[in-house]
């Protein structure tokens, strides 16, 4: 198979990805954490606070603060004990355990690993991995680094002003073991999950950081000591008290040209014994060839993305919704009338109606995290208002601003990626299809009716009923997945940025009382044709109802003291 196809069949026919006789050997699945053995280990404290609320960022970051940091980014929070929706795989049992953590993750398998540079005064300076199941670092390789990372990066961050980095990296079997090739997929969503979640922890404890999704991926994974054949890095965090400013027009100067081989000569390779459970590993080869062809080798394949470029155009024409490339058939009759209470004229297709102005959400992020929930067949529809709505996209998309390597300038990025949504019985607004525009924080009506059945009809496994969801809000993005700028890695950069919107909006779900469930298992074709998106080159990336729920009867314990 072309890799052109695999992306295709990834993104449009997610049930061929994973074979139809494809069967999960659950008694010899991979833990959801990576396990060192035999390797010099720092126990973290365990006395976490309980509300990130007031928290100053401390003078000198110590192995106490940091350990504080990443229980809250990727610790084992809570333990759970509950009854298995219908429908679901686990429902032959009476009911499941689940050790949660405070992100979410496709299917509980948690692909995504953490790794950190850490220059502290109380801990020996090297490359650590967080032990998540014991909640302590696991030194990997002792002394500093900072020239090494420099390099890597292409001079493009001043590694030397940080007291750390955070290395994300993504597991192969450990989510390819139930869901095939279309783990693929899922990988890069989990990343950007873990990276946005990563960010709004930093800035709740007062640690300044930006994204590097571009470096030499053979020196990086040489420096961790990680088999590229089972494990890659996907994004690098820097972490400082001090606000992080990157280099991007540095081109290296006068400094010679490094590749990722000549860097990996410089330091020994690790060999470390590692355990994952797993006995029989099948083959993913496919993974590994995406991997391959994404890597970066030399400071020339770094790449910015120019002005205007990739950016999403703000809704389309009426000539467009009633061109050939929107043929779907109408919905409104199913429309409960609200349209036609306001009268619209031409049936409603461009009005733009402005949200209320509301100031940023102010919310306890732990207790946001612990009350998360992803409803399956929970959701209760209830109306809903539209201060609620214009609370919920606004700190979605505020919350969405971050500095990174893919563009020049401070702050906000381009838009690479828009939030549209099927809304129904939202007070004052006519259930339709809408494009939300974050400059003007109002919502651009796309195709007025009712489309939950439409949404319901698409959804390859039926175990959520869309017809209980006031909001069914689409992630959209570039057709091509960013590969004209990136090439085949732009297409893993475009899952991260999805996955960290999502992340934005689950917390923002959570923070109003409403739960939110992200979907993979819709029609992509469907999905973009209510929203007309085809003569624009963009698709739906994600699909993700929110709404009021039920809470599911579950047993559950902190793991915290």
């Amino acid at each position: 198979m072309s890799l052109d196809d695999f992306l295709r069949q990834l993104h449009v026919e997610t049930e061929e990805a994973r074979p139809a006789d494809w069967e999960v050997n659950w008694a010899d699945a991979p833990l959801p954490f990576k396990l060192y053995r035999g390797l010099p280990t720092v126990t973290l404290c365990s006395e976490v606070p309980l509300t990130l609320e007031g928290q100053k960022a401390p003078v000198k970051p110590d192995t106490r603060s940091v350990g504080h940091f990443l229980w809250y980014v990727f610790g084992l929070t809570q333990w759970c004990q509950a009854i298995p929706a219908l429908d679901s795989e686990e429902q032959k049992e009476a009911f499941f355990q689940l050790r949660r953590r405070f992100v979410p993750s496709g299917g509980a398998c948690y692909p995504s690993e953490l790794y950190l540079y850490l220059k502290l005064e109380d801990l020996p300076a090297g490359i650590y991995h967080y032990d998540v199941a014991h909640h302590r670092l696991v030194q990997l390789r002792e002394g500093l680094f900072d020239s090494y990372l420099d390099r890597a990066l292409g001079h493009r961050c001043p590694i030397s002003d940080c007291f750390g980095v955070a290395l994300v990296s993504t597991f192969y079997w450990k989510n390819f073991f139930k869901y095939s090739n279309f783990a693929y997929r899922l990988q890069g969503l989990d990343a950007g999950v873990l990276i946005g979640h990563l960010l709004k922890v930093a800035e709740q404890v007062g640690f300044s950081s930006a994204i590097l999704f571009q470096y030499l991926d053979r020196a990086v994974s040489h420096l961790l000591g990680i088999n590229e054949q089972e494990e890659s890095a996907y994004a690098l965090l820097p972490l400082s008290l001090e606000p992080i400013n990157l280099s991007l027009d540095n081109d290296g100067g006068e400094v010679r040209m490094e590749t990722a081989m000549e860097l990996c000569r410089e330091l020994p390779l690790l060999c470390h014994d590692h355990y994952m459970r797993s006995r029989h590993i099948k083959d993913y080869s496919m993974l590994t060839r995406m991997n391959e062809v994404s890597r970066q080798e030399s400071w020339p394949s770094f790449r910015l993305m120019k002005p205007g470029e990739g950016e999403q155009r703000q809704g389309i024409t009426a000539s467009q919704m009633s061109g050939e490339a929107f043929t779907l058939k109408e919905s409104n009759e199913w429309n409960n009338g609200g349209n036609h209470e306001l009268n619209i004229e031409g049936n409603g297709q461009g009005e733009i109606i402005a949200l209320p102005a509301v100031k940023r959400l102010s919310y306890d992020l732990a207790s946001a995290c612990c009350h998360r929930s992803s409803p399956d067949l929970d959701f209760v529809l209830s109306r809903i208002n539209q201060v609620q709505l214009a609370a919920l996209l606004q700190e979605a998309t505020a919350a969405f601003g971050f500095q990174s390597d893919l563009e020049r300038g401070q702050g906000r990025p381009s838009p690479r990626l828009s939030l549209y949504g099927c809304l129904y019985g939202i007070e004052g607004i006519p259930n339709g299809a809408y494009q939300y525009d974050e400059a003007a924080h109002s919502l651009k009506l796309i195709r007025p009716g009712d489309h939950r059945l439409w949404l319901q009809h698409g959804m390859s496994l039926h175990n959520v009923n869309l017809c209980q969801v006031p909001l069914c809000l689409h992630v959209v993005g570039d057709k091509n997945h960013l590969r004209t700028v990136w090439g085949y890695r732009g297409y893993r950069i475009q899952q991260m940025e999805a996955g960290m919107l999502v992340q934005h909006l689950l917390l923002a779900a959570s923070a109003i009382g409403w739960g939110g469930h992200p979907l993979l298992g819709y029609d992509v074709n469907l999905a973009d044709e209510i929203y007309g998106l085809a003569p624009q080159g963009e698709t739906c990336l994600i699909q993700v109802p929110i709404g009021p729920y039920r809470p599911r009867l579950r047993l559950t314990g902190g793991l915290h003291s």
